[in-house]
């Protein structure tokens, strides 16, 4: 990695849940996965209580490259209660929201290189007054930025994916599909394919709606009224844009190596593909934000924390995207300046 590249932030998440074991054991793994160096930011208790490794509490961001080849850096956000592994609560909330607040503002303002952000219950957030559908939400507003402009990428080694709609019923996800929020997530998608991967002509494959993509308007008209016609702008402005196809036959090898990123229409189109692939290297990627904001695509795991169970390959995988999307970002914005 570039010596240039400032240590990357690691929002702990809640620290009742996995976050502190999975980057602590990313820190472990430091040097067989060639990581940037990176600090956590939390509560350093909540690291202790699940690991027996070294810690080096650290004043500022800069303290971290100096303590990082022999201790996990941890810049202290305090709990006001003692943390439980496995029994999350509202203090651990508050404790989440902060340091997420403050790696957000340390990246922001460039003292930190980029963001990664742990595992959040969103449940113990609410109950606190979170009002952000999730943390990208919080980053993208953090940052000056309308969440709709904010897309989502999941990424593994042999695929990346976008979901055109998230977190929303699957009955309301055709009447939220229009050629413009389309073509809005697809640009945002090529745009982040050549900054944050280096890939210079991104090819963007589209899933369809429907079983067997419509069938020519047989199995609805999704495709035929809103994909041909983004599909076909995108191409007017030298956009690499092909299908809608049937997704049932975008996701097997062969397919894969035809496209750099799949625009599927919900949710569960883009992530049960990307999980079946890569459920522990599986990366959630924001892209529209004017920093890198990774985080590991799965949750807190409640239900292990504390057992030294947690396997750390995502979290390993987000920060190693991080530091690699950060340097390429270097480069485009120099190239464009």
């Amino acid at each position: 990695m570039s010596g240039a590249l400032r240590p990357l932030a690691v929002a702990m998440g809640d620290p009742a849940g996995i976050g502190p074991e999975i980057i602590a054991k990313a820190w472990a793994a430091r040097a067989l996965h060639t990581l940037a160096p990176f600090f956590a930011v939390g509560e350093p208790t909540a690291v202790a209580k699940v690991w027996d490794g070294p810690i080096a509490r650290i004043g500022s961001p800069d303290e971290a490259a100096r303590a990082f080849d022999t201790a996990l850096p941890v810049l202290t956000v305090a709990c006001t209660e003692e943390v439980n592994p496995g029994t999350p609560d509202v203090a651990g909330a508050r404790c989440a929201l902060d340091s997420l607040e403050l790696a957000t503002g340390l990246t922001r303002s460039g003292a930190a290189g980029a963001l990664v952000t742990g595992p959040v219950s969103k449940a113990q957030l609410y109950r606190i007054g979170f009002t952000h559908p999730g943390q990208t939400e919080f980053v993208a507003e953090r940052c000056g930025i309308a969440h709709a402009n904010a897309v989502m990428m999941l990424a593994g080694p042999t695929l990346r994916v976008v979901p055109v709609t998230t977190h929303i019923p699957l009955i309301e996800v055709a009447p939220s599909l229009s050629v413009e929020l389309v073509l809005a997530k697809a640009r945002a998608t090529a745009r982040g394919l050549a900054r944050n991967f280096g890939i210079a002509a991104p090819r963007l494959a589209f899933a369809g709606l429907n079983p067997h993509a419509g069938e020519g308007g047989a199995i609805g008209h999704e495709e035929i009224d809103i994909l041909v016609p983004a599909i076909a702008q995108l191409r007017a402005e030298g956009i690499d844009a092909t299908g809608p196809f049937a997704a049932d036959t975008m996701f097997h090898a062969r397919a894969r190596a035809t496209y750099d990123a799949a625009i599927c229409l919900y949710h569960d189109q883009a992530l049960v593909p990307l999980k079946t692939l890569h459920f522990d290297e599986g990366v959630n990627l924001t892209l529209g934000l004017p920093i890198v904001r990774t985080s590991p695509d799965h949750g807190t795991a409640f239900g292990i924390a504390g057992t030294d169970q947690a396997e750390p390959g995502a979290m390993i995988a987000a920060i190693r995207m991080a530091a690699q999307a950060a340097e390429h970002r270097a480069v485009y914005d120099a190239a464009a300046a």
